[in-house]
């Protein structure tokens, strides 16, 4: 008798140990498996949170099947430990294990709340955005201006959240004293820019910085950036331009950065002046007298005088041969491509034709028609 309940015993252990591996062999399946998710989710794990409260989070949101086999699975991949704080995007069908990677491989965040500090050409304003993890767009919560509004509450609120994201954004066009000034109110920066950098040495872009990092150390990021932007481009200019070096290249790409209003007429603009340079004329436009009157600090915010067209400053292109002695602002990449390679035209004149871009012309005549035109435009619109 005690021989047949032995081998009983040893039968059901066989058995056991048979389901217990199906069983383990299952979960393993369904660790690695795909999920159960249909579209992206922004996942935020909190400091101080743990694996079962970020199961649970998960569970809820239909990321998963099994909240037990999530935990079992990091536990078993070590990762139980790992758990980083942030806001992860986490794709549409990603697998328990693929999970587990996002939420411990480190990193800043991947979606969730940024807040940018915008440098524009008129403005400072500070944004307050949140990706949606569907259309991976940002949804704007809040916007200021930090030199005249008080923070709002969406900002005060993420600024405290220690997985917010920080940004900080360059208008093509900003000029460097601009950019200077703005950075040192930039509350998530640290230390002094000894000095401001040279004019049209700064690339308008957008960085991510994070909190405590150096203002200075932006700043040559942004000039590495423009460095290797006029580099490439030098380097794929097209032959016959009258622009003897990248800083010339620099300085004309600057002039049509601020004379551009619609993207798509760069090369145009270009060409104009391209073509004055060809032709001995002189470039006369206006952003260069307004740099001579302001030197980049600040805006001017009016129009111009005719004695001020007529003044002799070092950048007025009304008044000076060629081209001024340094850039007017900080151009973009597409201006200094524009720049080394223009539309191939006869343009030698432009001006306002009332919709943001400009009527061009090869000719005197055809300028002062298209002239004629603008201020028919302008009387009208006065007029309303």
């Amino acid at each position: 008798m005690w021989r047949h309940i032995a081998s009983n015993a040893i039968t059901l252990l066989i058995v056991g140990i048979f389901l217990l591996g199906g069983v383990i062999l299952w979960g393993q399946n369904q660790y690695v498996a795909e999920g159960p998710l249909d579209e992206r989710i922004c996942l935020r794990v909190e400091r101080g949170s743990n694996v079962t409260r970020v199961s649970h989070t998960l569970e809820d949101k239909g990321a998963i099947t099994s909240g037990t086999i999530f935990r079992l699975g990091m536990d078993y991949a070590d990762k139980t430990a790992q758990l980083k704080a942030g806001s992860f995007l986490v794709p549409e069908g990603a697998s328990m294990a693929e999970i587990a990677d996002i939420i411990t491989r480190g990193g800043a965040s991947t979606c969730g709340t940024e807040v940018v500090y915008r440098i524009g050409v008129t403005q400072a304003t500070v944004q307050v955005r949140e990706l949606d993890p569907v259309t991976s767009r940002f949804v704007e919560q809040a916007s200021f201006d930090p030199s005249a509004d008080e923070p709002p509450a969406q900002f005060v609120e993420m600024r405290a959240r220690p997985d917010t994201r920080y940004r900080v954004a360059l208008a093509e066009g900003v000029t460097s004293w601009q950019v200077v000034d703005v950075l040192g109110r930039v509350d998530v920066l640290e230390g002094e820019v000894d000095e401001i950098p040279a004019e049209g040495s700064l690339a308008p872009d957008s960085y991510e910085v994070q909190v405590g990092d150096e203002r200075a150390d932006l700043i040559a990021r942004m000039t590495a950036a423009q460095e290797e932007i006029l580099t490439a481009a030098w380097q794929n200019r097209v032959e016959g331009l009258p622009i003897e070096t990248p800083e010339e290249a620099l300085i004309l790409a600057s002039i049509i950065e601020k004379e551009t209003g619609v993207p798509e007429e760069r090369r145009q603009v270009a060409s104009v002046f391209v073509n004055r340079l060809n032709r001995g004329m002189r470039l006369q436009t206006d952003p260069t007298v307004i740099y001579g009157l302001t030197e980049g600090q600040g805006v001017l915010g009016r129009g111009l005088r005719q004695s001020e067209l007529r003044a002799e400053t070092p950048w007025n292109t009304y008044v000076i041969e060629g081209l001024p002695p340094t850039p007017i602002a900080n151009p973009g990449r597409a201006s200094i491509e524009a720049a080394l390679n223009p539309d191939q035209t006869n343009y030698v004149f432009f001006v306002a034709d009332g919709s943001g871009g400009h009527a061009f012309a090869e000719t005197l005549e055809e300028h002062n028609a298209n002239v004629r035109r603008w201020r028919e435009i302008e009387a009208q619109r006065n007029s309303d």
